[in-house]
């Protein structure tokens, strides 16, 4: 975290990757899309409509190529030496952590508990730390949960220094029994602290509402999630100041005022309302955001974190992994995407595990400072000027004051933190923010539910880069949400914010000669941004081999030309077969992501369309909902501990009678339909291996598309919540029978 000297080693390593034989083969892909799209200009007239909706589609999917191979490029990434900072310690800056939580229901008190441990615990002088805790649910089990954590961490975070602990959650450190026979220390302070872990999840799981006699609790009472005041809470105060093994860092409780008549711009709001709230009490120059379900996996994270001034790097993005089976798609996604991402401009902010510079995120552009980082003197008028600061960023003139520092790299002196709670409640009002800066060019930007990408894209057109870090054991871990209506719902938020951002005034379609966003990095946030937009090619081509058989017309090149369709295909399915498989992972978890891929693109993205289309009409506003996170505790005394998910099912796709799994059941239908048809021999034998009409090739194509939705397929035939709900299935037999008849009948 530290800046490089000349005069020493430098603390970090930008890798690039050569890749020429990948390169050839996108160049050849791209070419054969090519090809296949100059086949049917060539024969658009020898044949119907249906050729005319599949040149559309195969137009669409030649230019997602085309993004991918530009952003796969050139592939790179920054590779730390944390061992190089014993020369340097004293040059060490503060670091703000920040966790967001907003539901007590969906996001287990406990699971909050373990990410607020590992960050207390990290490899870092704790006095050079804080951690903010925002709860947006309000919630008094929430605040209650962590005032034991506070009290158990006071035995953790020694303990955890005192060996070496590399993974600082208790819930997966405690996974496994302790190897040790003999009755040594360790073994001692180990079966030690695993009570007192144990003693802590158990008053979290049994905590009933007797908090209420107690007075720390009483700024809780008659308060709900949507309509209550602002709360502030110094959880605990690090006064030994310096840094020592069995000190712990500042611990801070915030959640904002809330009334239901007023716009609270879900996360982002409170992201916006912990910078103030830090900025005020301690004012770290660098920040941490996490989310509350991913914890510290690498003690010394912090460390691996450079901070590289010579190519004005505003934030550092690490991957985000996981600990359970549902998350391959997602790795070999940031493992190929990411890093050439980080190979242009620097990769984009996702959401999480991400170290943020202050000054960046209170509106600084690259052209603001000068060759040494600092202000300029005609830009530090201009933004220090204190009508200027109160106009962006509010009345609170210890806001302003903060914020001068920060901008000229100040750090502030040693405060007391609850000397500033009165402030803190006033900077976490409703209406603290109208008319000024924040959320619009200050802070994490409104007006999406992705705001990570939508903060992401405004700092590198302000000509910022970024840095992209892939350590050899992961950095944070996570767990994802199992396959089915939770999935869809994070699905759906993800693609309708992408979308948002597509449309509104960060879009990387607009402020091409105003805005310092490169070239390429341009082109691969449109291959981010319209991922909602594939919805509609996808599902189009889901459903024409199956209209093409039923109908008896060709969909595919026939002859030699046939070639170009499965050289694709075979390329294609080669190809990121070997993307899994070079990172450990097996033929069966690629055939499930392509699988899923399939699924959330025609199932779910669509809905998207429908929101961001209602948004850009003024008929509704987006709405961000949590996504549920399973957290299965086993509190016993075999060394079992809590695990992502102890269910036997674990991985198996569930259903409910949401609207999301209709248009799934449909495209399953429809092409069983088909095979059918084909099978019985609905169309003439001579068309079968040639001619002007359907093919085998046409049917293989709509086995395939079942066998990409074979959860689908499976659910048709499983009952409870793994089987499709008769409402869902009904509605798509209906249209799955309109389709059949239309199909043959036209």
């Amino acid at each position: 975290m530290a800046d490089s000297s000349s005069s020493l080693p430098s603390l970090f390593e930008k890798i690039s990757y050569k890749r020429c034989f990948l390169r050839s083969v996108d160049l050849t892909m791209l070419g054969l899309l090519f090809s296949l799209l100059l086949y049917r200009i060539l024969h658009m007239s020898q044949n119907d409509n249906v050729w005319v909706v599949a040149f559309l589609c195969e137009s669409f999917f030649t230019f997602i190529w085309l993004l991918i191979t530009c952003i796969k490029w050139t592939p790179a990434e920054h590779k730390p030496y944390p061992d190089r900072l014993d020369e340097r310690v004293h040059e060490l800056p503060s670091v703000d952590m920040f966790v967001t939580t907003a539901d007590p229901v969906r996001e287990p008190p406990i699971l909050v508990v373990n990410t607020v441990l590992s960050l207390l615990a990290v490899n870092y002088p704790a006095n050079k730390l804080a951690c903010y805790v925002s709860d947006d649910g309000c919630s008094p089990l929430t605040y209650f949960s962590l005032k034991e954590a506070c009290n158990f961490a006071k035995i953790w975070v020694p303990f955890c220094k005192k060996y070496n602990v590399r993974v600082r959650a208790p819930f997966r450190y405690f996974l496994n029994s302790l190897d040790a026979k003999e009755d040594s220390e360790f073994s001692r302070d180990w079966e030690m602290t695993k009570r007192e872990y144990e003693k802590l999840s158990g008053k979290v799981e049994d905590a009933t509402r007797d908090w209420d006699a107690d007075d720390d609790f009483e700024a809780f009472s008659n308060t709900k999630p949507n309509d209550h005041s602002t709360i502030v809470k110094v959880v605990w105060e690090n006064k030994g100041g310096v840094g020592d093994e069995k000190e712990l860092p500042h611990f801070v409780y915030v959640s904002r005022e809330k009334r239901p008549n007023y716009l609270h711009h879900y996360k982002a709001g409170a992201m916006n309302f912990l910078v103030r709230v830090s900025g005020l009490m301690t004012n770290a120059p660098y920040m941490l955001n996490v989310d509350c379900d991913m914890f510290v996996n690498e003690a010394d994270v912090f460390l691996q974190k450079s901070k590289n001034s010579i190519n004005h790097c505003a934030f550092v993005q690490y991957p985000q992994d996981f600990y359970d089976s549902n998350c391959e798609e997602l790795v070999v996604l940031q493992s190929h995407l990411s890093r050439g991402f980080a190979g242009i401009q620097g990769s984009i902010y996702s959401g999480s595990g991400c170290f943020h510079t202050r000054r960046v995120m209170y509106g600084l552009s690259v052209d603001d400072l000068e060759e040494d980082g600092s202000l300029s003197s005609v830009n530090a008028r201009k933004f220090l000027d204190e009508e200027s600061l109160a106009r962006k960023f509010g009345s609170s003139k210890e806001i302003r004051k903060s914020v001068a520092n920060a901008l000229q790299r100040k750090s502030n002196s040693q405060n007391i933190l609850t000397n500033f709670l009165d402030e803190a409640r006033e900077v976490g009002h409703c209406q603290y923010e109208s008319q000024k800066s924040w959320g619009k060019t200050i802070g994490w930007l409104y007006d999406s539910t992705a705001e990570d990408v939508n903060t992401s894209i405004d700092i590198h057109s302000r000509g910022w880069t970024s840095s992209y870090i892939y350590p050899d054991e992961p950095a944070f871990l996570g767990c994802m949400p199992p396959g089915g209506p939770e999935a869809m719902v994070q699905q759906r938020r993800w693609g309708t914010g992408m979308l948002e951002v597509l449309f509104n005034k960060h879009s990387p379609l607009i402020g091409i000669f105003s805005q310092k966003l490169r070239f390429r990095q341009r082109l691969a946030y449109i291959h981010i941004f319209t991922w909602g937009l594939r919805s509609i090619p996808e599902l189009a081509y889901c459903l024409l081999p199956a209209y093409c058989l039923l109908h008896n017309s060709a969909l595919f090149p026939k002859g030699l030309c046939s070639g170009i369709t499965v050289t694709l295909v075979s390329m294609h399915c080669v190809y990121t077969l070997w993307e899994f498989m070079s990172l450990g992972f097996s033929v069966h978890s690629w055939y499930v992501s392509q699988s899923f891929w399939r699924i959330k693109a025609t199932c779910i993205w669509l809905f998207s369309i429908i929101d961001i289309i209602f948004k850009l009409l003024g008929v509704s506003r987006t709405v961000f909902i949590v996504t549920k996170k399973t957290f299965t505790e086993t509190r016993s005394g075999t060394g079992d501990g809590p695990s992502c998910s102890a269910d036997p099912n674990a991985g198996k796709f569930e259903f409910d009678d949401s609207v999301y799994f209709l248009p799934g059941t449909f495209i399953v239908l429809v092409n069983l339909a088909a095979i059918a048809g084909f099978s019985v021999g609905l169309q003439p034998l001579t068309h079968i291996y040639g001619g002007g009409g359907s093919t085998f090739v046409e049917a293989c194509a709509c086995i395939l598309v079942v066998m990409l939705f074979l959860p689908f397929l499976k659910g048709l035939f499983e009952k409870g919540k793994y089987g499709i709900p008769l409402s869902t299935l009904s509605k798509a037999a209906f249209l799955a029978v309109l389709f059949v008849v239309f199909s043959v009948g036209k």
